[in-house]
């Protein structure tokens, strides 16, 4: 692979960008980057304590200012599901990065989003799961150049299928 390969993952809270970048962090022997963390290192809170405390608003201002800041290097990058709703963000990542999208059935998502309630998602108001998912779907579509279908298989197996599909 080459060495100075970005790729950045995008999809929806539940779709497994932490766990395949993990995964492909390690076959692929490069750092892996969480934005999430990176925003809530920089907040000293969490992304829920974000919403809940300043708003829906704020945190992509926050996500907007920490992902066009952040350094650029041989990584995998695993963004935040609301990533998408930055063109400033996704212009950066598209030119810098070979964009990968972990596209999950509607199903598949609320059942991974429900064995972690906490879960922070960035959404407006009375906005449902459903609501999230067929608004940011499109964007995905949008913004990827590689997609992978991750609703069966092992983070694993998605890690090798973008590895595949990267030669």
């Amino acid at each position: 692979m080459n060495s100075d390969l970005i790729i950045t993952i995008i999809g929806m809270p539940g779709s497994g960008k932490s766990t395949v970048g993990r995964v492909l962090s390690q076959r692929l022997g490069i750092e892996r980057v969480d934005t999430d963390g990176l925003i809530e290192a920089q907040e000293g809170q969490t992304l829920q304590q974000i919403m809940d405390g300043r708003g829906n608003a704020i945190f992509r201002a926050i996500e907007e200012q920490v992902l066009t800041n952040m350094p650029l290097f041989p990584s995998i990058i695993s963004t935040g599901g609301s990533v998408v709703y930055s063109d400033k963000i996704m212009d950066r990542l598209r030119a810098a990065s070979t964009v990968v999208y972990l596209r999950a059935r509607y199903e598949t998502i609320e059942y991974r989003v429900s064995l972690a309630p906490h879960r922070g998602i960035a959404a407006e108001g009375t906005q449902t799961l459903r609501d999230i998912y067929d608004e940011r779907i499109p964007l995905y579509e949008r913004y990827s150049e590689l997609t992978v279908d991750c609703d069966d298989i092992t983070p694993e197996a998605v890690a090798e299928a973008i590895v595949a599909q990267l030669q």
